[in-house]
């Protein structure tokens, strides 16, 4: 195998930067340097050396958002499509994170000072509920109910063709996917991911979906939705590179959001419409519904 597809499937960064890097001389093979293309043999020492990240731009930005609700421990947010959660490799400084910083006088810590008060995430291109912690002890207190499932998580989709099953339950497992290692993939190596689905509505070429999440593995509802044949709408990574609609990004909207309140131990329930952009392609569909 050759260093950099070894190193890609070994280490949690993508192969174009892991080529930057030996490009730059930072591989080394048996204490030699060592180009990204070089056959290795059982027993090999590799040794990648990756330069400590630069600080990501942290600070308050006068970013528009959604905020449903607050108080002293916790924000619901309703994160519209396009906006990135937190910085990470490749993202500048425009991220929910930065917009939260300036419109909220307290965030928790947990997460260090690139991630405050994110407790979970969804992705750049889709839209929906997420909480945001505002101190350690509702942190610790909304991440116990997310490893525990009793934090509820709905979202619905547009899935391309029609499913045939009226509801069901999809287990696989979910890793990174070896041979791109900024998408995820259904792998034996991976970690258990479950999804419920239920059909709302059919149309001629499309499926209208909920999907309640069982665990949160990256990318899981898309990933699955590949697995079972019927990728969301939109969604050039784990779809279809060609779409009749004009879209930024993939139908799939995080809609309800249901956990016990971290101080007064009520449940809450939270519900955001499903945006203009997603409503309107399924008003253009009506006509073909079956």
């Amino acid at each position: 195998m050759r260093a950099d597809v070894f190193l890609a499937s070994a280490a949690e960064l993508t192969r174009s930067y892991i080529k930057n890097l030996c490009n730059e001389g930072r591989l080394c093979v048996n204490g030699e340097s060592a180009k990204g293309n070089r056959k290795l043999k059982d027993g090999d020492e590799i040794v990648l050396e990756v330069p400590e990240n630069i600080p990501y731009d942290v600070r308050p930005m006068d970013i528009p958002i959604d905020i449903v609700y607050q108080d002293d421990d916790i924000a619901v947010i309703n994160k519209p499509q396009g906006l990135t959660v937190h910085a990470g490799n490749g993202t500048g400084s425009d991220t929910l994170v930065n917009a939260l910083l300036y419109r909220l006088d307290n965030l928790s810590g947990i997460n260090g000072v690139l991630r405050p008060g994110i407790v979970h995430r969804i992705d750049k291109n889709t839209s929906g509920l997420l909480v945001v912690a505002k101190n350690d002890k509702a942190h610790l207190a909304l991440s116990a109910q997310l490893a525990d499932k009793t934090c509820k998580r709905t979202y619905v989709a547009l899935l391309n063709g029609v499913l045939k099953e009226d509801s069901g339950r999809i287990e696989t497992f979910i890793g990174r996917n070896p041979s791109d290692r900024t998408k995820m993939a259904v792998l034996p190596s991976g970690r258990r991911a479950v999804t419920n689905f239920k059909v709302l509505k059919r149309y001629k070429e499309y499926t209208f979906c909920e999907f309640l999440l069982e665990t949160g593995r990256t990318h899981q509802i898309r990933v699955h939705a590949k697995h079972i044949g019927h990728p969301i709408v939109g969604d050039k990574e784990y779809g279809y590179k060609n779409c009749k609609f004009n879209l930024n990004g993939q139908l799939l909207h995080a809609e309800r959001l249901e956990f016990i309140h971290p101080s007064t131990g009520k449940k809450v329930n939270f519900y955001a419409p499903i945006p203009d952009y997603f409503d309107k392609i399924l008003k253009s569909i009506k006509n073909t519904e079956i």
